[in-house]
């Protein structure tokens, strides 16, 4: 298979560019400030880790990035598309091509097989190699012989990475993941960040992850630290 072609970044190089980003909620006692200006930039092919305790803002701030939380000032800019300039028709495109996404939870079909799950998205952007190329992703995360399982059929591990195969199959220029490794025993954590790590690198696709877990920040090119929504210090 060909090589997908470089991800969109800005012309400086980067792919994720935040720039004094907030973001206020409504709350019972009044607008509740989660981000409070935050700056980031995040180069093409780079592994950033997010890390803060709870509450500090690391999920949201990973939903502004992929369109799912809109910032209330400030300017976003991720995988060559200005936020400002979409509606959210434009964000959901932006989304299906662009920018892959794996949360904590796995958020499969149960009454579709793995095989199908990994389509959809593929299916959703008129691919006519869906389910030729949800094999391929399968099997790219040792699968290939799970294909026809439903996902109650599946481990927690399986789940999650028929997830990370989903992900991947619309060879994106921006992966998110939101502790993926969260509902897993450490043994099978590991082996998804494992193959996580392996497809990116395989793709040059950029990842950045929210983690509470020392070991998968540290195997990453630099970590960001948030606390109370604001980038408090960044470590190479």
């Amino acid at each position: 298979m060909a090589s997908p072609p470089p991800p969109p970044a800005t012309p400086d190089g980067y792919i994720v560019r935040l720039a004094d980003v907030r973001l206020d909620l409504a709350g019972p006692a009044g607008p509740v400030n989660v981000l409070r200006g935050v700056d980031l930039e995040v180069a093409r092919g780079e592994r950033l880790a997010i890390v803060g305790p709870s509450g500090s803002g690391k999920t949201t701030l990973l939903m502004v990035m992929a369109g799912l939380e809109r910032a209330s000032a400030g300017e976003v800019a991720v995988a060559g598309a200005d936020f400002a300039g979409l509606d959210e028709d434009g964000l959901a495109v932006l989304r299906r091509g662009r920018i892959g996404i794996v949360f904590q939870s796995f958020y499969l079909v149960p009454t579709m097989s793995a095989l199908e799950n990994v389509a959809v998205p593929l299916e959703l952007a008129g691919r006519g190699d869906a389910f030729a190329r949800a094999a391929e992703c399968l099997a790219s995360v040792g699968l290939a012989a799970r294909s026809g399982h439903y996902p109650g059929q599946l481990s927690g591990g399986e789940q999650q990475r028929v997830a990370v195969a989903r992900a991947f199959a619309p060879q994106p220029a921006l992966l998110l993941a939101d502790e993926p490794t969260g509902n897993l025993d450490r043994a099978t954590g590991e082996q998804v960040m494992d193959t996580l790590f392996a497809l990116a690198a395989a793709h040059g696709t950029t990842l950045v992850l929210v983690t509470h877990d020392e070991a998968v920040a540290a195997r990453c090119d630099r970590t960001v630290h948030i606390v109370d929504g604001r980038i408090h210090q960044a470590a190479a």
